[in-house]
Protein backbone atom coordinates (compact mmCIF):
# COMPACT_ATOMS: atom_id res chain seq x y z
CA UNK A 1 0.00 0.00 0.00
CA UNK A 2 1.28 3.46 -0.91
CA UNK A 3 1.40 5.58 2.30
CA UNK A 4 1.30 8.79 0.22
CA UNK A 5 -1.95 8.03 -1.56
CA UNK A 6 -3.88 10.22 0.87
CA UNK A 7 -2.33 13.28 -0.78
CA UNK A 8 -3.93 12.62 -4.16
CA UNK A 9 -7.16 14.41 -3.32
CA UNK A 10 -5.56 17.61 -2.08
CA UNK A 11 -6.65 20.83 -3.80
CA UNK A 12 -4.35 22.26 -6.47
CA UNK A 13 -3.88 25.41 -4.40
CA UNK A 14 -2.32 23.42 -1.54
CA UNK A 15 0.39 22.16 -3.88
CA UNK A 16 0.96 25.70 -5.16
CA UNK A 17 1.47 27.11 -1.66
CA UNK A 18 3.87 24.27 -0.82
CA UNK A 19 5.72 24.69 -4.14
CA UNK A 20 6.11 28.42 -3.52
CA UNK A 21 7.43 27.71 -0.03
CA UNK A 22 9.92 25.21 -1.45
CA UNK A 23 11.20 27.72 -4.03
CA UNK A 24 11.49 30.37 -1.32
CA UNK A 25 13.28 28.04 1.12
CA UNK A 26 15.73 26.76 -1.48
CA UNK A 27 17.34 30.19 -1.28
CA UNK A 28 16.99 30.76 2.47
CA UNK A 29 20.47 31.66 3.66
CA UNK A 30 20.53 35.28 4.86
CA UNK A 31 19.31 34.58 8.40
CA UNK A 32 21.61 31.58 9.06
CA UNK A 33 24.57 33.73 7.95
CA UNK A 34 23.47 37.01 9.53
CA UNK A 35 25.93 36.84 12.45
CA UNK A 36 28.81 35.93 10.13
CA UNK A 37 27.79 38.72 7.74
CA UNK A 38 27.82 41.28 10.53
CA UNK A 39 31.09 40.09 12.12
CA UNK A 40 33.07 39.22 8.99
CA UNK A 41 31.42 41.20 6.23
CA UNK A 42 30.75 44.35 8.29
CA UNK A 43 33.58 43.90 10.84
CA UNK A 44 31.20 44.36 13.77
CA UNK A 45 31.95 43.02 17.23
CA UNK A 46 30.22 39.80 18.37
CA UNK A 47 28.17 41.89 20.81
CA UNK A 48 26.93 44.13 18.00
CA UNK A 49 26.11 41.08 15.87
CA UNK A 50 24.23 39.54 18.79
CA UNK A 51 22.22 42.75 19.08
CA UNK A 52 21.42 42.44 15.37
CA UNK A 53 19.98 38.96 15.99
CA UNK A 54 17.98 40.35 18.90
CA UNK A 55 16.59 43.06 16.60
CA UNK A 56 15.51 40.34 14.16
CA UNK A 57 13.78 38.44 16.96
CA UNK A 58 12.06 41.61 18.14
CA UNK A 59 10.75 42.27 14.64
CA UNK A 60 9.36 38.75 14.39
CA UNK A 61 7.73 38.99 17.81
CA UNK A 62 6.17 42.36 17.02
CA UNK A 63 4.69 41.22 13.70
CA UNK A 64 3.19 37.85 14.68
CA UNK A 65 -0.30 38.72 15.96
CA UNK A 66 -0.72 41.81 13.76
CA UNK A 67 0.16 39.90 10.58
CA UNK A 68 -2.48 37.29 11.29
CA UNK A 69 -5.15 39.91 11.98
CA UNK A 70 -4.23 41.75 8.79
CA UNK A 71 -4.51 38.51 6.81
CA UNK A 72 -8.02 37.92 8.14
CA UNK A 73 -9.07 41.43 7.11
CA UNK A 74 -7.40 41.70 3.70
CA UNK A 75 -7.39 38.04 2.69
CA UNK A 76 -4.80 35.34 3.32
CA UNK A 77 -3.64 35.19 -0.31
CA UNK A 78 -3.12 38.97 -0.53
CA UNK A 79 -0.98 39.09 2.63
CA UNK A 80 0.93 35.96 1.61
CA UNK A 81 1.90 37.51 -1.71
CA UNK A 82 2.68 40.89 -0.14
CA UNK A 83 4.97 39.25 2.42
CA UNK A 84 6.98 37.50 -0.28
CA UNK A 85 7.24 40.55 -2.55
CA UNK A 86 8.23 43.00 0.17
CA UNK A 87 10.62 40.75 2.11
CA UNK A 88 12.27 39.65 -1.14
CA UNK A 89 12.76 43.24 -2.26
CA UNK A 90 14.11 44.23 1.15
CA UNK A 91 16.74 41.47 1.04
CA UNK A 92 18.08 43.01 -2.17
CA UNK A 93 18.39 46.39 -0.42
CA UNK A 94 19.96 45.37 2.93
CA UNK A 95 23.58 45.12 1.62
CA UNK A 96 23.38 48.78 0.56
CA UNK A 97 22.72 50.03 4.12
CA UNK A 98 25.72 52.12 5.19
CA UNK A 99 25.01 52.93 8.85
CA UNK A 100 24.14 50.75 11.84
CA UNK A 101 20.80 52.44 12.65
CA UNK A 102 19.62 52.01 9.05
CA UNK A 103 20.75 48.39 8.96
CA UNK A 104 19.05 47.64 12.30
CA UNK A 105 15.86 49.24 11.01
CA UNK A 106 15.99 47.14 7.83
CA UNK A 107 16.63 43.94 9.82
CA UNK A 108 13.64 44.72 12.06
CA UNK A 109 11.43 45.37 9.02
CA UNK A 110 12.73 42.26 7.23
CA UNK A 111 11.85 40.10 10.24
CA UNK A 112 8.35 41.52 10.43
CA UNK A 113 7.64 41.10 6.72
CA UNK A 114 9.01 37.56 6.75
CA UNK A 115 6.96 36.70 9.82
CA UNK A 116 3.78 37.83 8.03
CA UNK A 117 4.17 34.84 5.70
CA UNK A 118 3.49 32.14 8.29
CA UNK A 119 0.05 32.96 9.73
CA UNK A 120 -1.20 33.73 6.21
CA UNK A 121 0.12 30.46 4.80
CA UNK A 122 -1.12 28.33 7.70
CA UNK A 123 -4.56 29.94 7.69
CA UNK A 124 -4.84 29.58 3.90
CA UNK A 125 -3.92 25.89 4.08
CA UNK A 126 -6.61 25.39 6.73
CA UNK A 127 -9.14 27.09 4.43
CA UNK A 128 -8.15 24.93 1.48
CA UNK A 129 -8.11 21.49 3.13
CA UNK A 130 -10.88 19.43 4.65
CA UNK A 131 -10.49 18.87 8.42
CA UNK A 132 -9.40 15.26 7.96
CA UNK A 133 -6.69 16.37 5.50
CA UNK A 134 -5.14 19.16 7.56
CA UNK A 135 -2.54 17.21 9.52
CA UNK A 136 -1.17 15.77 6.28
CA UNK A 137 -1.32 19.19 4.61
CA UNK A 138 0.69 20.80 7.40
CA UNK A 139 3.16 17.91 7.23
CA UNK A 140 3.46 18.45 3.47
CA UNK A 141 4.12 22.15 4.03
CA UNK A 142 6.81 21.31 6.61
CA UNK A 143 8.28 18.91 4.07
CA UNK A 144 8.64 21.76 1.56
CA UNK A 145 10.31 23.89 4.24
CA UNK A 146 12.76 21.17 5.23
CA UNK A 147 13.62 20.25 1.65
CA UNK A 148 14.46 23.86 0.96
CA UNK A 149 16.43 24.26 4.18
CA UNK A 150 18.46 21.19 3.29
CA UNK A 151 19.77 23.12 0.27
CA UNK A 152 19.61 26.82 1.18
CA UNK A 153 22.12 27.10 4.06
CA UNK A 154 24.55 24.68 2.38
CA UNK A 155 24.42 26.72 -0.82
CA UNK A 156 24.76 29.85 1.30
CA UNK A 157 28.04 28.56 2.71
CA UNK A 158 29.48 28.31 -0.79
CA UNK A 159 28.20 31.74 -1.79
CA UNK A 160 29.34 33.39 1.46
CA UNK A 161 32.89 32.22 0.76
CA UNK A 162 32.85 34.59 -2.24
CA UNK A 163 30.37 37.34 -1.33
CA UNK A 164 28.03 38.02 1.59
CA UNK A 165 26.18 40.49 -0.60
CA UNK A 166 25.17 37.64 -2.90
CA UNK A 167 23.91 35.68 0.12
CA UNK A 168 21.25 38.36 0.58
CA UNK A 169 20.62 38.76 -3.13
CA UNK A 170 20.19 35.02 -3.69
CA UNK A 171 17.80 34.81 -0.76
CA UNK A 172 15.88 37.83 -2.07
CA UNK A 173 15.66 36.46 -5.61
CA UNK A 174 14.39 33.07 -4.41
CA UNK A 175 11.76 34.84 -2.30
CA UNK A 176 10.66 36.89 -5.30
CA UNK A 177 10.55 33.70 -7.39
CA UNK A 178 8.13 32.22 -4.84
CA UNK A 179 6.04 35.39 -5.09
CA UNK A 180 5.97 35.15 -8.90
CA UNK A 181 4.86 31.51 -8.71
CA UNK A 182 1.98 32.40 -6.42
CA UNK A 183 1.11 35.51 -8.41
CA UNK A 184 0.84 33.63 -11.68
CA UNK A 185 -0.99 30.55 -10.47
CA UNK A 186 -2.82 31.26 -7.20
CA UNK A 187 -5.85 33.48 -7.43
CA UNK A 188 -7.22 35.41 -4.46
CA UNK A 189 -9.99 33.55 -2.65
CA UNK A 190 -12.96 35.16 -0.91
CA UNK A 191 -12.78 35.41 2.85
CA UNK A 192 -14.06 32.25 4.58
CA UNK A 193 -17.80 32.19 5.07
CA UNK A 194 -18.84 32.05 8.72
CA UNK A 195 -21.22 29.08 9.18
CA UNK A 196 -24.91 29.96 9.54
CA UNK A 197 -25.81 30.86 13.08
CA UNK A 198 -22.29 31.91 14.04
CA UNK A 199 -21.36 35.54 14.49
CA UNK A 200 -17.87 36.86 13.90
CA UNK A 201 -15.30 34.90 15.87
CA UNK A 202 -14.06 36.23 19.20
CA UNK A 203 -10.50 37.44 19.62
CA UNK A 204 -8.01 34.63 20.21
CA UNK A 205 -6.66 36.62 23.16
CA UNK A 206 -9.92 35.79 24.97
CA UNK A 207 -10.06 32.13 23.95
CA UNK A 208 -9.24 30.13 27.09
CA UNK A 209 -8.97 26.88 25.15
CA UNK A 210 -6.29 28.44 22.95
CA UNK A 211 -4.44 29.70 26.03
CA UNK A 212 -4.48 26.23 27.61
CA UNK A 213 -3.12 24.85 24.33
CA UNK A 214 -0.37 27.39 23.63
CA UNK A 215 0.96 28.07 27.13
CA UNK A 216 2.36 24.53 27.61
CA UNK A 217 3.54 24.55 23.99
CA UNK A 218 5.98 27.42 24.59
CA UNK A 219 8.20 25.51 27.06
CA UNK A 220 7.99 22.51 24.72
CA UNK A 221 9.37 24.69 21.93
CA UNK A 222 12.07 26.03 24.24
CA UNK A 223 13.18 22.42 24.74
CA UNK A 224 13.18 21.86 20.98
CA UNK A 225 15.25 24.98 20.27
CA UNK A 226 18.09 23.60 22.36
CA UNK A 227 19.19 22.20 19.00
CA UNK A 228 20.46 25.74 18.34
CA UNK A 229 21.63 26.49 21.89
CA UNK A 230 23.04 23.78 24.13
CA UNK A 231 23.24 20.91 21.63
CA UNK A 232 26.11 22.40 19.57
CA UNK A 233 28.01 23.13 22.80
CA UNK A 234 27.52 19.53 23.98
CA UNK A 235 28.47 17.96 20.66
CA UNK A 236 31.31 20.22 19.54
CA UNK A 237 32.88 21.65 22.68
CA UNK A 238 32.28 19.04 25.40
CA UNK A 239 32.32 15.82 23.39
CA UNK A 240 34.82 17.07 20.79
CA UNK A 241 32.96 15.52 17.85
CA UNK A 242 33.34 18.59 15.64
CA UNK A 243 31.03 20.87 13.69
CA UNK A 244 30.78 18.43 10.77
CA UNK A 245 29.22 15.78 12.99
CA UNK A 246 26.88 18.39 14.45
CA UNK A 247 25.78 19.20 10.89
CA UNK A 248 25.32 15.48 10.23
CA UNK A 249 22.68 15.34 12.96
CA UNK A 250 20.58 17.81 10.96
CA UNK A 251 21.07 15.73 7.84
CA UNK A 252 19.61 12.76 9.74
CA UNK A 253 16.77 14.99 10.94
CA UNK A 254 15.97 16.25 7.43
CA UNK A 255 16.12 12.80 5.81
CA UNK A 256 13.68 11.40 8.36
CA UNK A 257 11.27 14.32 7.85
CA UNK A 258 11.39 13.96 4.07
CA UNK A 259 10.90 10.20 4.21
CA UNK A 260 8.33 9.81 6.97
CA UNK A 261 6.50 12.93 8.15
CA UNK A 262 3.72 13.07 5.58
CA UNK A 263 3.02 9.33 5.77
CA UNK A 264 3.13 9.46 9.57
CA UNK A 265 0.52 12.20 9.74
CA UNK A 266 -1.67 10.50 7.16
CA UNK A 267 -1.66 7.46 9.44
CA UNK A 268 -2.61 9.63 12.46
CA UNK A 269 -5.12 11.79 10.57
CA UNK A 270 -8.05 10.69 12.74
CA UNK A 271 -6.21 10.59 16.04
CA UNK A 272 -7.49 12.97 18.73
CA UNK A 273 -5.21 15.96 19.02
CA UNK A 274 -4.47 15.34 22.69
CA UNK A 275 -3.15 11.84 22.03
CA UNK A 276 -0.88 12.95 19.18
CA UNK A 277 0.41 15.95 21.13
CA UNK A 278 1.26 13.70 24.09
CA UNK A 279 3.07 11.24 21.85
CA UNK A 280 5.14 14.05 20.33
CA UNK A 281 5.95 15.36 23.81
CA UNK A 282 7.13 11.92 24.93
CA UNK A 283 9.46 11.70 21.93
CA UNK A 284 10.85 15.12 22.89
CA UNK A 285 11.23 14.15 26.55
CA UNK A 286 13.16 10.97 25.82
CA UNK A 287 15.05 12.33 22.80
CA UNK A 288 16.45 15.35 24.62
CA UNK A 289 16.56 13.79 28.09
CA UNK A 290 18.63 10.81 26.97
CA UNK A 291 21.14 13.22 25.40
CA UNK A 292 22.64 13.43 28.91
CA UNK A 293 24.01 9.93 28.31
CA UNK A 294 24.66 10.32 24.57
CA UNK A 295 28.43 10.67 24.45
CA UNK A 296 29.29 9.11 21.12
CA UNK A 297 28.18 9.31 17.49
CA UNK A 298 25.84 6.31 17.62
CA UNK A 299 23.93 7.39 20.72
CA UNK A 300 23.68 10.99 19.52
CA UNK A 301 22.23 9.85 16.20
CA UNK A 302 19.76 7.68 18.13
CA UNK A 303 18.58 10.57 20.31
CA UNK A 304 18.30 12.76 17.19
CA UNK A 305 16.03 10.15 15.61
CA UNK A 306 13.85 10.12 18.73
CA UNK A 307 13.37 13.90 18.99
CA UNK A 308 12.85 14.10 15.22
CA UNK A 309 9.86 11.78 15.62
CA UNK A 310 8.62 14.22 18.23
CA UNK A 311 8.97 17.10 15.77
CA UNK A 312 7.14 15.17 13.04
CA UNK A 313 4.34 14.17 15.42
CA UNK A 314 3.88 17.32 17.47
CA UNK A 315 4.08 20.26 15.06
CA UNK A 316 1.46 19.24 12.45
CA UNK A 317 -0.92 18.22 15.25
CA UNK A 318 -0.48 21.58 16.97
CA UNK A 319 -1.09 23.53 13.74
CA UNK A 320 -4.23 21.48 13.11
CA UNK A 321 -5.44 21.90 16.70
CA UNK A 322 -5.13 25.70 16.44
CA UNK A 323 -6.86 25.69 13.03
CA UNK A 324 -9.68 23.61 14.51
CA UNK A 325 -10.16 26.06 17.39
CA UNK A 326 -10.13 29.12 15.14
CA UNK A 327 -13.37 30.59 13.79
CA UNK A 328 -13.14 30.71 9.98
CA UNK A 329 -12.84 34.51 9.94
CA UNK A 330 -10.10 34.54 12.61
CA UNK A 331 -7.74 31.82 11.40
CA UNK A 332 -4.97 34.21 10.47
CA UNK A 333 -5.03 35.81 13.92
CA UNK A 334 -5.02 32.41 15.65
CA UNK A 335 -2.13 31.26 13.49
CA UNK A 336 -0.37 34.53 14.24
CA UNK A 337 -0.38 33.65 17.94
CA UNK A 338 0.97 30.18 17.16
CA UNK A 339 3.71 31.81 15.10
CA UNK A 340 4.37 34.17 18.02
CA UNK A 341 4.99 31.14 20.26
CA UNK A 342 7.72 29.93 17.90
CA UNK A 343 9.34 33.37 17.81
CA UNK A 344 9.25 33.74 21.60
CA UNK A 345 10.65 30.26 22.20
CA UNK A 346 13.41 30.83 19.65
CA UNK A 347 14.34 34.08 21.38
CA UNK A 348 14.27 32.63 24.92
CA UNK A 349 15.04 28.92 24.61
CA UNK A 350 18.66 28.94 23.40
CA UNK A 351 19.57 31.89 25.63
CA UNK A 352 18.15 30.32 28.82
CA UNK A 353 19.53 26.92 27.87
CA UNK A 354 23.07 28.22 27.41
CA UNK A 355 22.78 30.22 30.65
CA UNK A 356 21.71 27.11 32.59
CA UNK A 357 24.38 25.08 30.79
CA UNK A 358 27.05 27.42 32.14
CA UNK A 359 25.58 27.51 35.67
CA UNK A 360 24.59 23.90 36.40
CA UNK A 361 26.25 21.86 33.65
CA UNK A 362 25.07 20.00 30.55
CA UNK A 363 23.60 16.86 32.12
CA UNK A 364 21.38 18.89 34.42
CA UNK A 365 20.08 20.80 31.40
CA UNK A 366 19.25 17.62 29.49
CA UNK A 367 17.48 16.12 32.51
CA UNK A 368 15.52 19.36 32.84
CA UNK A 369 14.40 19.08 29.22
CA UNK A 370 12.96 15.66 30.06
CA UNK A 371 10.89 17.05 32.93
CA UNK A 372 9.75 20.13 31.02
CA UNK A 373 8.68 18.19 27.92
CA UNK A 374 6.93 15.52 29.97
CA UNK A 375 5.05 18.06 32.09
CA UNK A 376 4.02 20.10 29.04
CA UNK A 377 2.93 16.93 27.25
CA UNK A 378 0.66 15.88 30.12
CA UNK A 379 -1.03 19.28 29.96
CA UNK A 380 -1.39 19.09 26.16
CA UNK A 381 -2.89 15.59 26.46
CA UNK A 382 -5.92 17.16 28.14
CA UNK A 383 -6.84 19.07 24.98
CA UNK A 384 -10.07 17.90 23.43
CA UNK A 385 -10.94 18.66 19.83
CA UNK A 386 -14.07 20.81 19.61
CA UNK A 387 -16.88 19.81 17.29
CA UNK A 388 -16.10 20.96 13.76
CA UNK A 389 -19.02 22.56 11.85
CA UNK A 390 -19.69 21.62 8.28
CA UNK A 391 -17.02 23.07 6.02
CA UNK A 392 -18.19 26.21 4.27
CA UNK A 393 -17.39 26.76 0.66
CA UNK A 394 -15.10 29.72 0.06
Amino acid sequence: MNPWKGLRGLPREVWLVCASTLVNRLGTMALPFLVLYLTQGRRWTPEEAGFGMMVYGAGALAAGPFAGRLADRLGHVHVLKASLWTSGALLLVIPFATTKPVLFALIFLWAGLTQAFWPSAMALLADLAAPEQRKAVYALHRLSVNLGMAVGPALGGIIAHHSYTWVFWTDGLSTLAGAILLGLLLKARPRPVVPHGHGPGASPWRDRRLAFLLLPFIPMLMVFFQIEGTLPLWVVRDLGLGSRFYGLLFTVNTLLIVALEVALNLAMARWPHGRQLLLGALFFAFGFGLTAWATGPTTLILTTIIWTFGEMTLFPAMSDAVATLAPPDRRGEYMGLLSLCFAAALALGPWLGVLAYAKVGPRAVWLATFGIALGAGLLLARFRTPAVPARAES
